[in-house]
C-alpha cells in the first residue's frame, strides 16, 4: 500500500469502483415495520448516507428463528424482499452501493421472539453469562438455548443460502456474512460456546466448518467477489471467549482465502474487551494471513483511519456511530469539518428522531 493512499483514494472492490474508502458499518437500529419489513423511513436513512464508498446495511435475519431483537429486518419473506427493494433502489438512484449483512443470532434471543415460543438454538446448551435478552416486553433473562442436532445444520446453511438469494432479488450489490459479535457462526467458531463432540466441535477445523459451509453456499449465489465476511477476534460481547483466539481466527481467516472474497471485515479490540479479559489482537496481526481486501472497524476517526490505510494495515475503514450522526460523513471528513455528536438514547428503536433528523453540513452552514 502506498503512503499516498487515504480515505479518498478510489478502491476497486470486486466489480465495483468505490469513490472512497469510507464504509458505513452495519448498524442495528430496530426500526423495521410490521413483519420486520423495511419501510420508506429506512430507505430515507440509507439514502442520506449514500455518499459512503459502500453501505453495509444492518444485520438482517435469514430466518424467523434467527431474530434476537425487536423490529430488526428480515430477508426471509416476500414482503421483506419488497421492502428492501425500496432501500436498494433509492440508494442506487443516489449513486450509492449497498451490501446486506446476513444474520442469525443463535442463542442471543428469547422464546418470545421465536416461532411458536421455541427455545433459541446454539451449538451447545450454554446460556450467556451476562446481559439480558431484548424483547417487545422489555429486557428478560436469557434462557438456556437448545443445542442444534447435527442433521439440522444443513438446514442452517440453506437458510443463509436462501437469504443470500433473497438479497440478490432485493437488488443489493453484495452481502456480508455476519460471523462476529457472539452470534450463531461466532458461537460455533469459539470454544467458549462450542462444546460439541461431533464434526462441528472440538478441533478448530471442526468449529470453523459451519462458517466455511455458509460462506461456500453464499458464494455459490453471489460469486465470491460480491461476498464479505465479518469476524471479531477479540470481542467479548455476548459472553464470548476462546482458549486460543489467535490460533482459532488465524485458521478461519486462512481458510477463507480459498474463496477469493470481496473483503474480510475485522473488528478491532475495544476497551470493553480489555475489561472483560479478551485477547486484544489488532487487525494488523491478521493482515499477513488474509490475501484479499481487509476492512477494519471500531472507534476510528479521520486521522486514525487515514493512518491505517497509509500503513497498509487496512484497505477500507468502516464507521458506525459517526455515520449515525453524520449522514454526510465523507464530505465532513474531506473538508475536516466538525462532526455532529451521536445521541445513544436514540440508537435503538423509535421513529425519525435520532434516525433521519441529524443535519447535513450544508444545512448547518447556510
Amino acid at each position: 500500500m502506498s503512503a499516498n493512499a487515504n480515505l479518498f483514494s478510489p478502491f476497486q472492490l470486486g466489480p465495483y469502483t468505490l469513490p472512497n474508502r469510507i464504509v458505513m458499518a452495519p448498524l442495528t437500529r430496530n426500526r423495521a415495520g410490521n413483519g420486520n419489513v423495511p419501510t420508506a423511513l429506512n430507505a430515507t436513512y440509507y439514502v442520506q448516507r449514500a455518499s459512503a464508498g459502500l453501505i453495509i446495511a444492518e444485520a438482517t435475519q435469514v430466518t424467523p428463528s434467527g431474530q434476537g431483537y425487536p423490529a430488526t429486518p428480515g430477508i426471509h419473506s416476500p414482503e421483506q424482499v419488497e421492502g428492501w427493494k425500496l432501500v436498494t433502489e433509492a440508494v442506487h438512484n443516489h449513486g450509492g452501493r449497498i451490501f446486506l449483512q446476513l444474520w442469525h443470532v443463535g442463542r442471543i434471543s428469547h422464546p418470545s421472539l421465536q416461532p411458536d415460543g421455541a427455545l433459541p438454538v446454539a451449538p451447545s446448551a450454554i446460556v450467556p453469562a451476562e446481559g439480558t435478552a431484548s424483547t417487545y416486553e422489555g429486557s428478560k433473562p436469557y434462557v438456556t438455548p437448545r443445542a442444534l442436532e447435527i442433521d439440522e445444520l444443513p438446514g442452517i446453511v440453506e437458510q443463509y443460502r436462501q437469504g443470500a438469494a433473497n438479497a440478490l432479488a432485493a437488488g443489493f450489490d453484495g452481502v456480508e456474512i455476519h460471523g462476529a459479535n457472539g452470534y450463531l457462526l461466532d458461537q460455533f467458531l469459539r470454544d467458549g460456546t462450542n462444546k460439541r463432540t461431533d464434526a462441528y466441535g472440538g478441533s478448530i477445523e471442526n468449529r470453523a466448518r459451519l462458517l466455511l459451509e455458509v460462506t461456500a453456499a453464499v458464494v455459490d449465489v453471489w460469486g465470491a467477489d460480491r461476498v464479505g465476511v465479518r469476524l471479531s477476534p477479540s470481542s467479548t460481547f455476548n459472553s464470548m471467549s476462546d482458549s486460543d483466539p489467535k490460533a482459532t481466527f488465524s485458521y478461519a481467516i486462512e481458510a477463507l482465502n480459498q474463496f477469493g472474497l470481496a473483503y474480510l471485515h475485522l473488528l478491532e479490540p475495544s476497551e470493553a474487551d480489555a475489561r472483560h479479559g479478551g485477547a486484544l489482537i489488532p487487525t494488523s496481526y491478521f493482515r499477513p494471513i488474509f490475501k484479499g481486501t481487509l476492512m477494519t472497524n471500531w472507534d476510528y476517526d479521520r486521522d486514525k483511519a487515514n493512518a491505517a490505510i497509509a500503513s497498509g494495515d487496512a484497505d477500507l475503514v468502516s464507521f458506525g456511530k459517526l455515520f449515525i450522526a453524520n449522514p454526510d460523513l465523507p464530505e465532513r471528513f474531506r473538508i475536516n469539518a466538525s462532526l455532529n455528536a451521536p445521541d445513544p438514547s436514540t440508537f435503538y428503536g423509535g421513529g425519525e428522531q435520532g434516525y433521519i433528523d441529524y443535519p447535513a453540513l450544508e444545512l448547518q452552514t447556510r
